[in-house]
């Protein structure tokens, strides 16, 4: 896959099957829209792309407004979603910057100069609930009519949805019977939407965000040095030789649409990448630890692995790319009064999080 900061580029393909969007998560109402997109590119013999935007317009517009609570908790880093785009087959990826110029842009204007002129569309797929253009004032059907008059196909998918097992408790509806791609007569469905999976996140319902995004919730990156407070917490307790190391993450984005503590799994460790590590995961800005350290005012994921791989030796982690899929949550984040009643809360969490994996391991 390709990827592009701006359509201004010589390598960029001369036209494309596209498709728009923040693409938050790339959930499953995503991978179904990029699936189609896919299909109908090899139709045309054009690659299929994928327009997305970095800041999120509504972070640009909370910052103007100097207003950040209209800011969208973020569910994933730009690395993710570009890692789960390329996953969906996608072949091209263009990142706009979303800034002043964009933001003012007429509708007409971005059809013009960017879908046409810069991208030579040949074929666009946006949502049922797509705007676009200064004020938002450009819709599915002014796309449409400029469509046929330049000579490029549009095309809308309506929401995706999956069974909500609870609605169908409710209504006696055996579990077999759910489809998992859509609403069966009678049923009442869950709209996928980036909105759904952050409150799924947010409310801690991480099975919820799974079956939203069609995999477990994660985050990946480079693991960066902390404080190495770490090491020492527990150092001295039996059995606690090394403390409690962690693997740091930084999270980009100032508002993770999840927080707290978490049962994780660790991929990027062993020889066999897809073979997973144990552990306990802090994500968030760590209340009890001063926030004038090493990686104060950031936000975090600082996981501790419960057995370090044997492959790995003596060696530290530093600059290894890992993902971290957050699996269960145990609490939110607290804040303790000593670093002797945070080792203690970090102990329970790694037993909690241990009777996770127990139950889960249980025939």
């Amino acid at each position: 896959m390709k990827i592009f900061r701006g359509f201004h580029h010589p390598d960029i393909a001369p036209t494309c099957a596209l498709t728009i969007g923040n693409f938050d998560g790339v959930h499953r109402g995503h991978q179904a829209m990029l699936a189609l997109l896919n299909n109908e590119a090899q139709h045309r013999h054009v690659p299929s792309c994928v327009m997305t935007f970095e800041p999120h317009p509504r972070d640009y517009f909370a910052a103007v407004a100097h207003k950040p609570e209209l800011a969208p908790a973020r569910i994933a880093t730009l690395r993710d979603k570009l890692q789960e785009l390329e996953r969906c087959r996608v072949d091209q990826v263009v990142v706009l910057p979303f800034d002043q110029r964009l933001a003012s842009q007429s509708p007409q204007t971005f059809i013009d100069e960017v879908l046409v002129r810069g991208l030579g569309v040949r074929y666009v797929l946006v949502g049922d609930d797509f705007r676009f253009g200064a004020k938002r004032a450009g819709d599915y059907n002014l796309l449409d009519a400029q469509g046929d008059e330049l000579g490029f196909d549009v095309a809308r998918m309506n929401s995706y949805e999956v069974s909500d097992p609870q609605a169908r408790r409710n209504q006696g509806i055996p579990s077999w019977e759910a489809s998992s791609f859509g609403r069966a007569p009678g049923s009442h469905g869950l709209r996928v939407s980036s909105s759904a999976v952050r409150e799924a996140l947010f409310e801690g319902r991480m099975d919820d965000a799974a079956r939203l995004l069609g995999r477990p919730y994660a985050i990946s990156g480079h693991v960066v040095h902390g404080r190495k407070l770490g090491r020492e917490l527990g150092a001295s307790a039996p059995g606690r030789g090394d403390g409690f190391r962690t693997l740091n993450l930084r999270f980009a984005h100032w508002k993770p649409a999840a927080s707290g503590i978490f049962a994780v799994r660790v991929f990027g460790l062993r020889t066999d990448l897809n073979a997973a590590v144990e552990g306990v995961a802090n994500l968030g800005i760590r209340p009890s630890i001063d926030p004038s350290d090493v990686n104060g005012g950031r936000v975090l994921l600082e996981t501790h692995c419960f057995d370090w791989p044997a492959e790995m030796g003596q060696k530290e982690a530093y600059g290894k790319i890992i993902r971290v899929e957050l699996l269960h949550k145990l609490h939110d984040e607290l804040k303790y009064d000593g670093l002797d009643s945070l080792t203690k809360g970090i102990a329970k969490d790694c037993a909690d999080a241990r009777a996770y994996f127990a139950s889960r391991r249980r025939p």
